[in-house]
């Protein structure tokens, strides 16, 4: 397939894995963001053929991982109130403080695992005597079709749709890391398929202002191993720009049309982290005119803040400050069908990748 197996190529991979090799004079530290990118370095053994010198800090970017516990808890108080919710897949195991949405549909909820959020929409129409809430978890990719979801019901005039939104931002969080005052990374690896829609001309000030290179790439081993190589000669050369390596999906304007959507329902605002907390403007929230598609709202709903499970290290491992074998319950007390936390069970969980691809613990 085009754009795909080329970049599944084992020999172009290894020889750009010894240019690195080559060009590399002392030790560096590159985060790549996205929870999809670390997966694929762990799925394709990238860690274990990279030099000893370049270490891979694994970032916060898997939505369902940042979701807060007290977003699940509110979800199931929607299916224990009677509600329709619909959810992607890949939300229905992380754990909350009591249930999952998955435990809370054994003890009689109604939901719905569903792959657009347009189909919400259908289910709020075919059911008018139901409230229908969608479960609108994710970083800027997810955001152009929850915000369809809510002009569409807008359009059909369906008064029993809503959305519970859990949307996150990229850079702010690239932000925040940084400006950690024990913060070691050298070097970002951005994520392809969020510059897809938002492109990246929202890097360059982050690059100057700390002074770090970052490579926007794609998920295929060929692409995170040219990124790494990009980063590495920048880093070497004492360079700090914003590169793009995934240049058949993204251009630095990205999506317009989607961008429109966006900014068209949802407005920038505070958003709590699962593990980390509260980071400034790193989120969406739907603008006033579309407040009554907020099921927060609509419902009364209530966060009571910060209910993390003690024992997970869901924090550290987001911020790239441990490593999944570093926890002490790692494939033990905490295990994809048994988890303490969402890295261990989410399909781009850096602990999940781990458990399933890792070498060695």
């Amino acid at each position: 397939m085009k754009y795909l197996t080329e970049y599944r190529n084992l020999e172009a991979t290894q020889k750009v894995l010894e240019q690195i090799q080559k060009a590399v004079t002392r030790p560096w530290n590159i985060m790549e963001i996205c929870g999809g990118q670390t997966h694929s370095l762990v799925r394709n053994g990238l860690l274990d053929l990279l030099p000893e010198g370049i270490q891979m800090i694994h970032g916060p970017g898997c939505p369902v991982c940042v979701t807060p516990m007290e977003l699940i808890d509110l979800a199931v108080t929607l299916m224990e109130r009677g509600v329709i919710l619909c959810s992607f897949g890949d939300m229905v195991r992380v754990p909350g403080s009591g249930l999952s949405l998955q435990e809370a549909k054994s003890k009689g909820g109604d939901l719905r695992i569903l792959y657009s959020p347009l189909e919400a929409v259908r289910i709020a129409r075919e059911n008018p005597e139901r409230e229908v809430v969608f479960f609108a978890v994710g970083f800027e990719t997810t955001a152009p079709a929850n915000a369809l979801s809510v002009l569409q019901a807008e359009k059909e005039g369906l008064s029993n749709y809503s959305i519970l939104v859990s949307h996150v931002l990229v850079p702010p969080a690239m932000e925040g890391i940084l400006g950690d005052p024990f913060c070691a990374i050298d070097g970002f690896l951005g994520a392809g398929h969020v510059c897809a829609i938002m492109g990246y001309s929202q890097y360059h000030p982050i690059a100057a202002k700390y002074k770090i290179p970052i490579v926007i790439t794609g998920f295929e081993p060929l692409d995170l191993a040219e990124g790494i190589y990009k980063a590495v000669l920048q880093l070497e050369k004492g360079e700090y720009r914003v590169e793009n390596q995934y240049k058949r999906a993204v251009t630095e304007a990205g999506n317009l049309a989607a961008q429109k959507v966006i900014h068209q329902v949802f407005e920038i605002g505070d958003r709590q982290w699962r593990g980390i907390g509260s980071i400034p403007n790193s989120g969406y929230v739907l603008r006033p005119q579309y407040r009554g598609y907020d099921a927060a709202e609509r419902f009364q709903l209530e966060e009571k803040g910060d209910t993390e499970n003690g024992e997970c290290m869901a924090g550290a491992i987001l911020t790239g400050q441990k490593k999944p074998h570093e926890c002490p319950h790692f494939g033990k007390k905490c295990t994809p069908r048994n988890p303490l936390g969402a890295p261990m069970v989410s399909s781009e969980g850096a602990c999940a990748a781990y458990y399933h691809f890792a070498s060695t613990t």
